[in-house]
């Protein structure tokens, strides 16, 4: 089995995505926060940065609302996810949505689209 090294940014990145998880289902005051899932964080190396991948599992419609909303309130869950942390200084929260998501969904559908088409009659080879 290989061993795998993980920095402290890396372990740091994985609490700050478990922490906002949580705190985005559980404490944001909005009926769509619950449709919210944070696929990923990125933490710079001197943790001052943490950029936070995102998808919206709702209607399309809602996303830009869905992005004013996290970052209306990046203060509020900086603060809530800061009391589970010893650093020094706790990231600065930047959202970006993450469109891999819907671009593998999109992909899977084309496939299927393609799967589904008639097949061509096979050549025998005689002639």
């Amino acid at each position: 089995m290989a061993n795998k090294q993980f920095t402290r940014a890396d372990r740091v990145a994985q609490q700050i995505q478990r922490d906002l998880a949580t705190v985005i289902r559980a404490e944001l005051d909005h009926p769509l926060a619950s449709l919210i899932t944070v696929t990923d964080v990125e933490v710079s190396r001197d943790y001052s940065h943490a950029k936070v991948f995102y998808t919206f599992l709702g209607d399309v419609s809602h996303r830009p609302e869905i992005a004013r909303l996290l970052e209306g309130t990046k203060g509020f869950l900086r603060a809530q996810i800061a009391r589970g942390f010893s650093l020094y200084k706790m990231p600065e929260l930047h959202f970006e949505y993450d469109e891999s998501i819907e671009y593998g969904m999109n992909l899977t559908q084309k496939i299927d689209q393609a799967n589904a088409l008639p097949k061509a009659p096979e050549e025998d080879g005689q002639a």
